[in-house]
């Protein structure tokens, strides 16, 4: 019997810069998806998920997406990538469990992709090298899910580290951890809103980018700052100007970000989400009204330093910056802003791992 598991991750800054090639700030969270099974010599897949309370039954032999059952294809997938890199697996009886809330923005998907990749790895004996990993989980969500991610958020679940921040360059693929301080906490508030990044405007967001690099004559936006692209962006077509806007700015917010948080300015890295939040919600129109009305509520509430929309957006959560102790004011405020939220308060946690 073999277990893994692997976190969710929580976004602090860098929203849609990951497939633009720029930088990113991420937290693990100490939530996540939990893989329990054993290895078959037949080759069948079976798979039950807890929380849903489904089974999939499927073969080594006959990989494809399934239409009956979507989540089994983030497994599923996964298994496909280690068989096209020529890489020997068999069957496996597997059982879900997670505590990851669905469409929060917190990426379960990436989650139950990494732990599957970990399982894997261990149930057959391989050893790639964390990054290949990673590539396995987004691969996977490429050819079986159809969501065109970035590796933001299968890097933050394998190298999240405990009190610290992922700061990802998603250019040269670069991942370091830097100290978050010791009194900030973190609350998110899943707003209730599901969102789907399949049937969202992810793609066409994805889409208007490269529209715009290309107009730029660079490979990604990361090669734009904002001094050009204010001069000479005014021929975009106003829509992918206000995309591109984001991303380059989302990109200096970061760099400037890993600065505060190597130096311990807390209360300077919250107003950079703030900031970001607007961006989002302004320029790249990934927010919604019950995001809004949640980060509005943070902003006026004692001890929050920062708050923004976190992952793909068109729902799901907020990130909020907080100072330890000030998190039970925070939440009531959250709540009564948008009912039905629902909070959780975490720390940075450490990324994926073999537990038994």
């Amino acid at each position: 019997m073999i277990t893994s598991f692997a976190p969710g991750r929580a976004e602090l800054l860098g929203n849609h810069t990951d497939y633009n090639a720029g930088l990113v700030l991420s937290i693990a969270v100490d939530r996540g998806v939990r893989l329990t099974g054993t290895a078959r010599a037949d080759g069948k897949l079976l798979f039950r998920s807890r929380e849903l309370g489904q089974a999939y039954e499927g073969s080594l032999d006959a990989l494809a997406p399934s239409a009956e059952h979507p989540w089994a294809n983030y497994l599923l997938g996964v298994f496909d990538e280690f068989r096209r890199r020529g890489l020997a697996i068999g069957g496996a009886e597997l059982e879900i469990a997670s505590n990851l809330p669905l469409g929060a923005g917190l990426s379960s998907s990436a989650a139950l992709e990494t732990s599957t990749a970990f399982w894997i790895q261990q149930a057959f004996g391989h050893a790639l090298p964390p990054l290949e990993l990673a590539r396995i989980g987004q691969a996977s969500e490429h050819r079986f899910v159809g969501v065109m991610c970035g590796l933001l958020d299968q890097i933050s679940s394998i190298f999240g580290k405990a009190g610290h921040a992922t700061f990802i360059d998603c250019r040269s693929f670069e991942v370091r951890n830097l100290p978050i301080p010791a009194n900030a906490k973190f609350v998110i508030a899943n707003s209730g809103v599901k969102h789907s990044l399949v049937a969202s405007e992810y793609n066409q967001r994805r889409a208007a980018c490269e529209a715009a690099a290309q107009a730029f004559g660079v490979p990604f936006l990361r090669d734009v700052d904002s001094r050009r692209l204010e001069a000479e962006g005014g021929a975009l077509p106003p829509d992918v100007l206000k995309r591109a806007r984001h991303i380059v700015g989302e990109n200096e917010r970061v760099a400037e970000a890993a600065g505060l948080l190597a130096r311990g300015e807390a209360a300077a890295f919250g107003q950079l989400m703030f900031a970001s939040h607007e961006s989002s919600r302004v320029n790249f129109e990934n927010s919604c009204p019950e995001l809004d009305r949640l980060v509005e509520a943070a902003r006026g509430t004692p001890g929050c330093l920062g708050a923004r929309l976190s992952g793909g957006g068109f729902g799901g959560a907020t990130i909020n910056l907080v100072e330890a102790g000030a998190e039970a004011g925070l939440i009531a405020a959250l709540e009564a802003a948008v009912p039905g939220t629902a909070c959780l308060v975490t720390s940075a946690a450490d990324g994926a791992r073999i537990e038994a």
